[in-house]
């Protein structure tokens, strides 16, 4: 079976699909909004149904819904993105509904969680399109990393997830997902600057105490791109902060102070590190938590990562302005503030030789300097 949009879906509407978590049906929406929900506590976080027969309500939901499928898609601002859409039929994606069907088109998998989506009537398993029990070919590789089109031979040997897991990655920066000796890592390519960036961004996290993602150098198509292990399994999936914005505004909880309840530490310990490194990438997209996939819920924050936008905004002490945060502060105060909660937490010395570019080096130990002076000495984990 090749990649297929199934223009029957896109063109005629449709009656009703299932929202599924591993083989457990969670809800029903119709295509008149009207819903049923089996599971509740096992909802996506940033899905929310109402069973109502009001108008407005059932409209509610089916923008609620198209909204959580095109959420499973990239966004138009990925570099390769139309080129991505193109091989797999799906180049005219402009509305959330568009995104839908074409989430639609592939059970809206994605290498993030094991939620997906099920046509009526339709007899398939869980098992059947598990992303994480399939070897993928490197041959959408070159669509993703390098914007290339697709030979016929090469789209011979698709199946539909095997564009699954890149299509439904969010972020900007080409990327792919290849499977090296039964496991997944994630490629990222973007520029020179943006991989260097990231490689020496994670030697120096690693030299902290705070659960991050290990970069490593790899090599695709002769070019040099980051090589990161994928964190999530058919155990444990992720959810991004902006999710649980939309979790915590449903319930009626305050966000940060959820954060905070559930995972204080890595929380400061962020900031601490964006700091640091000059990131000005932590979006609400780009940090959030591990979720237990037996009980749909909320663990600690998961692994730092994503660290391609590192040292920028770094001609000043400052910093950016902090994003993980309403607060309108800098990365420098929300730093010092997480210093004061937890300490620096150093555990390993960073060395001077790894940096290329001496104004970095410079800025990077003026800015260490500053944390120390704030660090408290029983804080600190040697």
């Amino acid at each position: 079976m090749g990649i297929e949009i199934k223009r029957e879906v896109l063109q005629k509407g449709w009656k009703y699909f299932d929202i599924m978590h591993k083989d457990r049906r969670v809800a029903r929406i119709y295509e008149d909004g009207k819903c049923t929900i089996n599971f509740p506590s096992f909802m996506p976080y940033n899905l929310y149904f109402e069973k109502s027969n009001d108008l407005d309500s059932r409209i509610n939901n089916l923008n609620n819904f198209y909204y959580w499928c095109s959420s499973r898609v990239l966004t138009l601002d990925r570099k390769y993105a139309k080129e991505i859409l193109r091989v797999i039929g799906a180049n005219q994606a402009v509305t959330d509904k568009d995104r839908a069907m074409i989430a639609v088109s592939y059970h809206g998998l994605t290498l993030t969680d094991v939620f997906w989506i099920r046509r009526a009537k339709e007899k398939i398993t869980f098992d059947e399109l598990n992303l994480y029990n399939y070897s993928l070919s490197d041959a959408f590789a070159d669509v993703s990393l390098r914007g290339k089109d697709i030979t016929i031979q090469n789209a011979e040997l698709f199946m539909s997830r095997e564009a699954a897991g890149d299509v439904g990655t969010p972020g900007v920066t080409p990327k792919a997902w290849v499977r090296k000796n039964g496991d997944f890592y994630l490629l990222k390519d973007g520029d020179e600057r943006d991989v260097n960036a990231e490689l020496l961004a994670s030697k120096i996290v690693g030299c902290f105490k705070v659960d991050y993602v290990p970069y490593e150098e790899d090599f695709f198509d002769g070019i040099k791109v980051s090589k990161c292990k994928i964190i999530t399994s058919v155990q444990t999936s992720i959810v991004p902060y902006e999710f649980v914005d939309v979790y915590c505004t449903n319930h009626d909880i305050d966000k940060l102070e959820y954060v905070l309840k559930k995972d204080s530490y890595s929380y400061y310990m962020m900031n601490i590190i964006d700091y640091l490194i000059g990131n000005t990438d932590r979006h609400w997209g780009n940090w959030g938590f591990f979720v237990d996939n037996s009980t749909n819920k909320m663990q600690k924050l998961y692994s730092l990562m994503d660290f391609n936008k590192s040292f920028l905004s770094y001609d000043t002490v400052n910093g950016a302005k902090c994003q993980t945060t309403d607060k309108k502060i800098t990365q420098r105060e929300a730093a010092i503030e997480a210093v004061q909660k937890v300490g620096l937490n150093q555990i390993s010395e960073i060395q001077k030789e790894w940096f290329t570019n001496k104004a970095e080096c410079e800025m990077f130990f003026k800015r260490l300097d500053i944390l120390k002076k704030e660090n408290q000495p029983d804080n600190f984990a040697p």
